[in-house]
């Protein structure tokens, strides 16, 4: 059993989802994770590359991707399994609240003399109730706390004071509770590393390349990220992410913003690893037209190949487009989330711009080469009504009528769902915003999580909805989207007949579990409960839309075993000499990865002859294939093998 430092853990949403009869719903439809939200934060992929330069061995272990991928996979045994010093475990969505806890619970279980740390937004706002819990030894708050992590890891190991470590909620020797102050939160974003090469390093060092999968499905269809910002300039009322809600919880005062140089770096070395879309997070034009424009020169110069994903925070112009367009050979795509189509609600959530706005900017985004324009509207916000919330469904129409067939406008619409976020002032101020809320602490939401239907986990209703009203405006939003997109020629009969049934058909199971939760004998509520499992797991993606539209164009994670070969290596060779397990880690890729074999008919360069018996010793395993005593290589593995037969003194 290795031992590491510090694993990161990633909880499934509801723990253990398998073993409880739950119909999810629509909640989401929109996001590239499942219902279980198996996706892990950015911020364990930064942490750990901090950690690991200052000579800390971490690893990253997905438990809800594992657990969505088999039902056979046992997450206790996998944790028991585990060493480390400190388990930290993100609970940065709200969503996570329930699973990230049974998790705490299990790794105190199996390793009783491990620190449990959580940490991210969730754990931050709630920082004094977790750290009451007894499986939970140190909460970590802020918005940047990879420095303060790296901190915390040196007094724990070395000795010292905790009290020294900014951010830092924990417990002394006596048990009792100590909150030091968050007072490190960085301005800039440019000493934070951001480097995939740490996540597939850690992956190819742990031969588990399922632990560290972003989420279920990633392999098939990856993507990476990049972050412009911490914090925000935008101050919408229902977004955990604000202005006003990073005051609150994290106490930033303002956003810290990575310079747009270090962000087309980024850009460059996921490039060098990944050939993928990379979705750019936080809008360009938050710290003015200036910053984009650096960063979008940047990318040009450093001839960034990857399509990219763009967030829009509102309207823009067809100037802007054109720079995009000249900056990314690879393509481009537009991310916009008005909320709703109704002008009234959109600027009580904080939202100034018109529709016209919109439409103005739609056409100027396909005029300019965009190639996809994704926009989504939600039900369930303050002071839309019944009418307001369809309205926006049936602005679908006017939207594919302003762009020709063959542009892709896809248009969303789903709950806002589950939770209101704490910290939002929607979360606040409650009243203010016409919210009555079902849940104010950690344990009320987590009660709420294990609901067998995604209707009574809804944290909120409205002065203008309530529950039972978001639930059935979900679905008939829905319809009313399907037939636009049929009208409009985007969908054909078979496939819109096979929409509104499928739609119909969670709304009767959503109707069936209501009618199970009101029979009183529990064992009979329980087993009618069980029977709807099947169908409730059929429902769980795609509920009421077409998730496979938010797959962008991209091949599987195994095609890039070569391009990633060749960046680990060149980044060894610009730190040192490489070693023969330097080559070992580098040609090991592809097999670790998808156990993808080379065949000597690909080899377009000479053998390389090494001493006999090292083909067995050292190379004949990691995706070569020796031939008396010639080693063949992969076409991109031929300059790593050349360096390891140099560096045993080998022609």
């Amino acid at each position: 059993m290795s031992h590491y430092d510090m694993i990161f853990l990633h909880a499934p949403s509801v723990y253990d989802f398998r073993r409880k009869p739950i119909f999810y719903g629509p909640v989401s439809d929109v996001i590239p994770s499942s219902p279980v939200f198996e996706m892990y934060p950015i911020g364990f992929m930064t942490i750990s590359a901090h950690l690991e330069a200052a000579g800390f061995k971490t690893r990253i272990v997905n438990i809800a991707v594992q657990m969505l991928s088999s039902d056979k996979f046992d997450a206790e045994k996998k944790i028991k399994g585990l060493d480390a010093d400190v388990f930290g475990i993100d609970l940065h969505w709200m969503p996570h609240a329930h699973g990230a806890v049974e998790l705490a619970k299990i790794v105190k279980k199996y390793h009783p003399e491990s620190k449990v740390e959580f940490g991210g937004f969730t754990s931050s706002y709630f920082h004094e109730e977790l750290i009451r819990r007894p499986e939970i030894d140190l909460v970590m708050r802020g918005d940047t706390t990879e420095h303060p992590t790296v901190k915390m890891m040196e007094i724990l190991q070395k000795g010292g004071d905790l009290s020294e470590v900014p951010n830092l909620t924990w417990k002394d020797r006596d048990g009792r509770i100590r909150v030091n102050g968050i007072t490190h939160s960085l301005d800039s974003l440019d000493s934070i590393i951001f480097d995939y090469g740490t996540m597939i390093k850690n992956c190819l060092r742990n031969m588990h390349i399922r632990d560290a999968m972003p989420w279920y499905g990633w392999d098939k269809i990856p993507m990476a990220s990049v972050f412009t910002v911490r914090g925000c300039s935008v101050n919408c009322a229902e977004c955990g992410g604000s202005r006003f809600a990073n005051g609150k919880v994290v106490c930033r005062k303002a956003p810290a913003f990575r310079s747009p140089e270090k962000l087309a770096e980024d850009m460059d070395l996921i490039q060098s690893y990944l050939r993928v879309p990379v979705f750019i997070i936080g809008d360009l034009r938050q710290r003015g037209t200036s910053y984009a424009d650096r960063f979008l020169q940047e990318c040009r110069d450093r001839k960034i190949k990857n399509q990219v994903i763009i967030e829009l925070f509102n309207g823009a112009d067809s100037e802007y487009f054109r720079k995009i367009d000249r900056s990314f050979d690879g393509g481009w795509t537009l991310e916009f989330s008005p909320d709703s189509h109704d002008e009234k609600v959109r600027s009580a959530l904080g939202k100034n711009y018109s529709n016209e706005s919109i439409e103005r900017t739609i056409r100027a985004a396909f005029e300019n080469n965009c190639e996809r324009f994704d926009l989504f509207y939600m039900n369930g916000l303050p002071f839309q009504d019944r009418e307001s919330a369809l309205d926006s469904a049936r602005a679908a129409s006017r939207l594919w009528s302003l762009v020709k067939k063959e542009d892709n406008l896809f248009i969303y619409n789903a709950p806002f769902a589950p939770f209101v976020d704490p910290g939002s002032r929607a979360f606040e101020e409650p009243e203010k915003w016409g919210y009555k809320l079902r849940a104010r602490t950690l344990e009320d939401h987590r009660k709420l999580l294990d609901s067998p239907s995604w209707k009574h986990v809804l944290s909120y209703e409205t002065r203008w909805m309530t529950r039972d009203d978001v639930a059935e405006i979900s679905y008939d939003a829905a319809l009313i989207l399907a037939e636009a997109e049929n009208k409009a020629g985007r969908i054909d009969d078979s496939e819109y007949r096979q929409r509104c049934e499928r739609t119909e058909f969670a709304r009767e199971l959503m109707h069936k579990v209501d009618g199970i939760l009101k029979i009183e004998d529990p064992e009979e509520r329980e087993r009618r409960l069980w029977e709807t499992k099947d169908e409730g797991t059929r429902m769980m993606n795609s509920t009421i839309c077409n998730k496979n539209d938010l797959d962008w164009e991209s091949k599987p994670i195994w095609t890039n075993g070569p391009r990633m070969g060749m960046a680990l290596l060149k980044s060894m060779v610009r730190r040192r000499r490489p070693s023969c397990s330097d080559f070992a880690a580098v040609t090991s890729i592809a097999s670790s990865i998808t156990d993808l074999k080379f065949s000597s008919s690909s080899v377009l360069t000479p053998a390389i002859v090494v001493p006999e018996g090292e083909q067995t010793s050292s190379l004949s395993s990691y995706g070569c294939f020796p031939v008396s005593r010639t080693i063949f290589a992969a076409p991109s593995m031929d300059c790593a093998a050349s360096f390891s037969a140099t560096a045993r003194g080998s022609p």
